[in-house]
């Protein structure tokens, strides 16, 4: 027997032992209670620092004061992995004034942020028209607006991923520059989220977008539901959503949903009964209710905070199971 069939066989089980114990090393890691939890605050609709419809002098300062009070309380959060922050940051129309107040205020957070576009960060001309309604600006002044938000939130991209664990978490950003619609991404967006979906089937996934699915919400008002008020381009989406079993929660903001509205936390909320949707109040308000979303191993929960009373809102905690997707074993599969 030579010496390299003496010593071939006590490698090869060596080999197999080491291989199984990477894999129970890991399944352990992914299943275990202890493992790590990570908590995500969603912050939208902040309209910083309130929006020109609030006339109210006295009314506008009780409204800075409780976004401020929001940004206290987050800072002495000390178990936040990120904030979330879903668009429509600024006041109205997105002028540099409103944009530089936004970037201000968010600079004094001490937790990481992830921030995306709303349409009025962008979209619109820094006046209302001679009838005193807002006017949706072209393409040269949508792309100029774009280009100002990022450098003033250092975002190479307006669109990107991160990991948490075993989620992938994608945020997504109101960017079309063309589109007669408030809530469009561009063409170029869905290509990347398509690419990013099929490289990443195995992740649970979670997508942060300004406005909701289509039929996530009852028609509690006018506007709910119509082109302006859902996820656009809705048909593309809905294809792209069906392929892509490991979405199972989409985070979103622009109906300024309150957490008094009985559609805040429903039954309806199950795009076609898989993909819970999780609504999130606006900021220019007085009372200010965040939702908070803890990663855990085996699940998602979502709780509520009102920011007047200091207190969760324990009728409003929900827990989202994962979708059954294939167990990630190795460690570089992270």
């Amino acid at each position: 027997m030579t010496w390299r069939q003496r010593w071939q066989a006590p490698v090869l089980v060596l080999a197999v032992l080491l291989i199984g114990w990477l894999a129970f090393a890991e399944y352990s890691r992914l299943s275990s209670p202890t493992a790590e939890v990570y908590r995500v605050v969603v912050l939208s609709d902040i309209h910083l620092p309130v929006r020109p419809e609030v006339k109210d002098t006295e009314r506008q300062q009780k409204i800075i004061a409780a976004k401020n009070k929001v940004r206290a309380d987050v800072n002495s959060w000390d178990d936040v992995w990120r904030v979330a922050v879903i668009g429509d940051l600024v006041a109205g129309f997105g002028t540099d004034k409103e944009r530089e107040y936004a970037a201000g205020y968010f600079s004094q957070y001490r937790k990481p942020l992830a921030i995306v576009l709303g349409n009025h960060d962008y979209i619109y001309e820094d006046s209302l028209s001679r009838f005193g309604t807002r006017v949706r600006g072209d393409a040269a002044l949508r792309a100029e607006k774009i280009r100002k938000f990022r450098d003033a939130f250092h975002l190479p991209k307006v669109y990107y991923s991160q990991k948490a664990g075993q989620y992938l978490l994608i945020f997504l950003s109101v960017d079309s520059l063309d589109s007669g619609q408030l809530t469009q991404m561009s063409e170029e967006q869905l290509n990347w989220l398509r690419q990013e979906l099929a490289a990443n089937t195995g992740r649970p996934t979670i997508i942060f977008f300004h406005a909701p699915l289509k039929g996530t919400l009852t028609n509690y008002r006018e506007s709910i539901n119509t082109p302006d008020f859902v996820a656009q381009p809705d048909k593309a989406l809905a294809e792209i959503l069906r392929q892509h079993p490991q979405v199972f929660l989409w985070v979103s903001g622009h109906t300024h949903t309150a957490a008094t509205q009985n559609d805040f936390a429903a039954p309806v909320n199950a795009w076609e009964g898989r993909i819970m949707n999780i609504h999130n109040a606006d900021m220019d308000r007085e009372t200010i209710w965040t939702n908070s979303l803890y990663l855990y191993p085996d699940k998602v929960v979502i709780r509520t905070f009102d920011h007047a009373q200091d207190r969760w809102l324990d009728g409003l905690e929900r827990t989202i199971a994962l979708p059954a997707l294939p167990k990630r074993f190795w460690p570089w599969q992270r």
